[in-house]
């Protein structure tokens, strides 16, 4: 039994979810039940938060056994008695496991936070104060309080109590009188309460070794190493804000070469510049620009600022803006469906422009966290009508399931196609499992596709005549 409800959707989209997970080829490929199970298991997962954090250690800074010594003393000082385990596969992971769901009990004085707050509650986080929507008359700071969570964006800020749709998420001490959280001058900054029995606990990494340790869902990191940058290449990040997986990249090519990150928000992409420079990679290269934009006939063939000439990056990271319906703990989403069917024609137009950036032979990584069809495994079928010269190839590593069926591409395709499915393997509490077992499963929803583009235009095979991994043959009914 889940410990929190199914994420709330709006009808249509709940629909247009139930029409993907229950679509004709996947009901052939592995029956009704089975496809309803999965699908309702679905919508309990992504409510609730995965087993365990995952953070990526700087091993370009330090060795990953001094990093996990170091964490544990600081966890140790902080009176959190955790180990961190790395990560089988991957070499720059540590896992800590999280504990919950726990027994809490409720407290008299209740706090009202937004979605958003509580779903980075949920992950180990305190409530900072823009986050928080009600709270009592007389609250004052050092009131021990109760955390809920608001889930369908209904209580207006500044309320006393709210009566609406809400959820548990734990207990804290106010760190601010109610005047100055709502006060009607400047907006108040910080932390508001300080979360001492969370429902799920888990470290804050609120300021925990900055430099060694980034806190990073585990496809995130996959996705860098699907990647496989070199020392020396020339490598854009397409979508790159706050600039994880950009650090990662140079990170993995030790800082030698180019990486240029593109984001089109002054802010987000500043905020890429400050990450970097905490990371001491300086081979990372930030600019305010729109990537659908980002490929011009005109411009120079040396060029080093946006936009640039075709066919000028080893590889390219297209990690699209997307609808996000992967995202856990996420209790409660406002998108309408209109919404959620806008982002396919952004991502076409972005992978339009990643195909003329990148070389002959170069490669490009397109990723999401979503869990649609049209947004994954329908654009890899568009792609392959569209580009004959692109060709899918095998992911290293490869710890997630394969493509879901549903855009009619072939068993092979899919196979060749990396798509992180919580609802496989989910459980709502701990199973006994060992962390390194199911870390691999219990993991955001997340979609990974690699793309390699043919040596020379001569090349690329007739129509009639292409490989089943590549262009229209196994696709003209999708």
């Amino acid at each position: 039994m889940s410990f929190f409800p199914s994420i709330s959707l709006r009808p249509e989209v709940f629909n247009y979810l139930k029409g993907v997970y229950l679509n004709n080829e996947l009901l052939a490929s592995v029956g009704p039940q089975k496809a309803q199970r999965h699908f309702e298991t679905l919508l309990s997962c992504l409510s609730h938060p995965p087993s365990y954090t995952c953070v990526r250690a700087s091993v370009h800074l330090a060795p990953l056994g001094e990093i996990r010594h170091k964490l544990h003393e600081e966890l140790t000082k902080r009176g959190e008695g955790l180990q961190a385990v790395p990560h089988p596969g991957i070499p720059d992971v540590l896992l800590l496991p999280v504990d919950g769901p726990r027994c809490v009990e409720k407290l008299s004085k209740e706090v009202v936070v937004g979605a958003q707050c509580g779903n980075a509650v949920l992950r180990g986080a305190h409530v900072f104060t823009p986050g928080m929507l009600a709270c009592p008359k007389h609250m004052k700071a050092g009131d021990a309080v109760s955390v809920f969570s608001d889930l369908e964006g209904k209580c207006t800020r500044g309320a006393l109590s709210f009566q609406g749709r809400k959820v548990f998420v734990g207990n804290g001490v106010a760190e601010k009188d109610r005047a100055s959280i709502f006060c009607s001058g400047d907006p108040a900054r910080g932390v508001g309460v300080r979360m001492t029995e969370p429902l799920y606990a888990t470290p804050s990494f609120d300021g925990l070794l900055p430099q060694l340790l980034f806190l990073q869902n585990l496809p995130s990191v996959v996705v860098g190493h699907v990647l496989g940058p070199r020392p020396g290449e020339r490598i854009l990040d397409m979508c790159a804000a706050p600039g994880g997986k950009t650090c990662h990249i140079a990170a993995l090519m030790g800082d030698q070469g180019e990486v240029v990150a593109l984001e089109r928000i002054p802010n987000k992409m500043e905020l890429i510049r400050q990450n970097a420079e905490m990371l001491q990679l300086r081979c990372i290269k930030a600019f305010c620009f729109n990537s659908t934009r980002a490929a011009n006939q005109h411009s120079a063939k040396d060029t080093e600022e946006p936009p640039f000439h075709p066919e000028s990056f080893d590889r390219i990271l297209l990690d699209a803006p997307c609808s996000g319906l992967g995202q856990r703990p996420n209790m409660a989403s406002t998108w309408s469906l209109k919404e959620i069917c806008s982002f396919p024609p952004l991502q076409r137009k972005l992978f339009h422009a990643a195909v003329q950036l990148l070389k002959r032979g170069g490669v490009l990584v397109y990723s999401t966290c979503t869990v649609t069809l049209a947004e994954n495994e329908e654009l890899v079928a568009w792609a392959l009508r569209t580009f004959p010269d692109l060709r899918l190839q095998p992911q290293e590593p490869h710890v997630g399931a394969e493509g879901l069926a549903g855009a009619g591409l072939a068993p092979e395709q899919l196979r060749l196609l990396q798509r992180f499915r919580p609802e496989l393997n989910w459980q709502p509490a701990d199973d006994g499992a060992p962390l390194t077992c199911r870390a691999n499963s219990d993991t955001i929803g997340f979609f990974i596709a690699k793309f390699q583009k043919s040596e020379s235009s001569e090349d690329v095979p007739f129509k009639d005549d292409q490989s089943p991994l590549g262009g229209d043959m196994t696709l003209s009914h999708a």
